[in-house]
């Protein structure tokens, strides 16, 4: 049985302790990024699976045309947009869906907001030019964080935000309202006030038909000449180049981003990596070794039960389609 693994740009996959699980199977593993139809096919021709590193690449209807072998998708995290479930299931090929943590994307978004506060980049750069204090920053104590969705990721920032003695502020739908009013949360009356009144304001929902487009270049413009704008969710989220012309127009005054609509960024002259108030990560938040043993390794268990005939975690065909 063949086994390929694509996108790990970081050459890290063979090097984990649960990479041993894939010992019975004929693996390739290819480092770089590839959106070309026939370069996927070229490479993915003869896999009988395929383990998937979260939404790096997209398999399509067009795609599994050309994959007669192909049986198993074996997903890294939770399946989003980027995997066609419906095609995938009317052409027989079995998708496995592995478990996410909040643990290490609410700590990147943490990190993220205390360096863009504080200006730490431009601070530590000028150090290494040989400048001494080049800038001011702004501390956390007393600001208000704006957390749109309140689900697993969200409630970790809201402790965070409390150890650090700021005010919190819901926004989401109904259910995530509810539940931060149950635990003496702020919960923002309107979408417009928690624009508004957020001195950091992080983005923490699934990209869905729903969610697509949420924020507008209206929303971000009522945000204050000194907010900050944090996205490690989705860059699809915010309508198309919104972001950018919200910060041009000084509202909100910064960001911090590690999510992209094109991914990799690999062109210096993109347009935030151009921006003095943006802050840059390159979509790291569940980027690190103790989440990919437990993302890779869920994802092997599932591949080695499928292939021993004992299938789990197995997802179910989309509504309307037979199984």
């Amino acid at each position: 049985m063949k086994v390929v693994i694509p996108d790990d740009y970081q050459h890290v996959v063979q090097g984990l302790e649960c990479f041993s699980r894939l010992r019975d199977f004929e693996v390739e593993v290819y480092h770089d990024s590839a959106a070309s139809l026939d370069t996927l096919v070229e490479r993915f021709a003869s896999a009988d699976a395929l383990v998937l590193t979260r939404e790096r690449s997209c398999i399509d209807d067009a795609l599994l045309a050309r994959l007669p072998h192909l049986k198993l998708i074996s997903q890294t995290g939770k399946v989003a947009a980027h995997i066609d479930v419906a095609a995938c299931h009317r052409r027989g090929v079995a998708i496995a869906e592995g478990t996410g943590s909040p643990v290490a994307p609410a700590e990147l978004s943490w990190t993220l907001i205390m360096a863009a506060m504080r200006g730490l980049v431009p601070a530590i750069n000028g150090m290494q030019q040989g400048r001494w204090q080049v800038n001011i920053g702004d501390c956390l104590a007393g600001k208000t964080l704006g957390i749109w969705g309140f689900g697993k990721i969200g409630r970790r920032l809201a402790r965070y935000a409390e150890a650090f003695d700021m005010k919190v502020l819901v926004w989401g739908r109904e259910n995530s309202r509810r539940a931060a009013a149950e635990m003496g949360l702020g919960v923002a009356a309107s979408k417009d006030e928690f624009f508004v009144r957020s001195d950091v304001l992080s983005l923490h929902l699934r990209l869905n038909a729903e969610t697509r487009g949420l924020v507008h270049y209206e929303d971000l413009i009522c945000m204050k000449a000194d907010a900050l704008f944090v996205n490690t969710s989705r860059a699809e989220l915010v309508q198309d180049g919104a972001l950018q012309r919200a910060l041009q127009f000084g509202r909100p005054g910064r960001a911090a981003l590690d999510v992209y609509d094109q991914e990799p960024v690999v062109d210096a002259d993109y347009w935030a990596l151009k921006m003095d108030n943006v802050l840059c990560s390159p979509h790291l938040g569940y980027v690190e070794r103790a989440g990919y043993e437990m993302y890779f390794g869920q994802a092997f268990d599932n591949l080695v039960a499928f292939f021993g005939g004992r299938p789990v975690n197995i997802l179910a065909p989309p509504a309307g389609e037979s199984g």
